[in-house]
């Protein structure tokens, strides 16, 4: 069995999350900046401007998410972070506030080709609701795909995750703002 294990994105851990982006930076030169930033701003920074704004991000804490490891290797990157970080999910009219709880959003998981199909999301899912714990959050939501069945969905569009690791992660609808795109939400203890 192998053996699964997450680190915070810091200074330190950088190299190994460029490895998990690799050169386009996950989808479309993202770097995870897609919620963080205006439509215009993720644009015009594609590619180097919004791998080095969130690589100055990965300077503060608490740190915007968690690269994940198998076997000692870098395969998966998970952003967690206080709703407040990702001002665009707020405005998006399927991922807006849920209501005025405090909450800590889970807003990207990529896995390296090579490494998906394997189930990875359920437990990047969980050990992202254990960080927001550790961080003293309670609530934490996501926004995930639903794809229809018999279809899967890319990595461009899934980058919020699939409903069915939410659901193995013990989270639960509590909304449907879109066909395609339950608002889910779990309960954690302190870590």
């Amino acid at each position: 069995m192998a053996d699964f294990t997450t680190a915070p994105l810091t200074p330190e851990t950088w190299p190994d999350f460029e490895q998990v982006m690799g050169s386009n930076g996950g989808a479309r030169g993202c770097w995870c900046m897609h919620w963080r930033l205006s439509f215009k701003e993720w644009e015009a920074g594609q590619g180097d401007g919004n791998r080095d704004t969130l690589r100055k991000r990965a300077e503060q804490q608490p740190p915007p998410g968690l690269v994940c490891y198998v076997d000692g290797e870098a395969v998966g990157w998970v952003g967690v972070g206080d709703r407040s970080e990702y001002p665009r999910l707020q405005r998006s009219p399927v991922t807006k506030p849920l209501d005025d709880t405090p909450a800590w959003v889970i807003s990207c998981l990529f896995v390296r080709r090579g490494h998906r199909r394997q189930g990875l999301q359920a437990k990047m899912i969980a050990a992202a609701c254990d960080f927001a714990a550790d961080h003293g959050r309670h609530t934490v939501e996501g926004f995930p795909v639903a794809p229809a069945p018999g279809r899967t969905a890319g990595a461009d569009n899934a980058m919020t995750g699939i409903e069915s690791a939410f659901c193995e992660a013990g989270f639960t609808e509590v909304a449907r703002r879109k066909k395609d795109r339950p608002a889910m939400r779990r309960t954690v203890a302190d870590g």
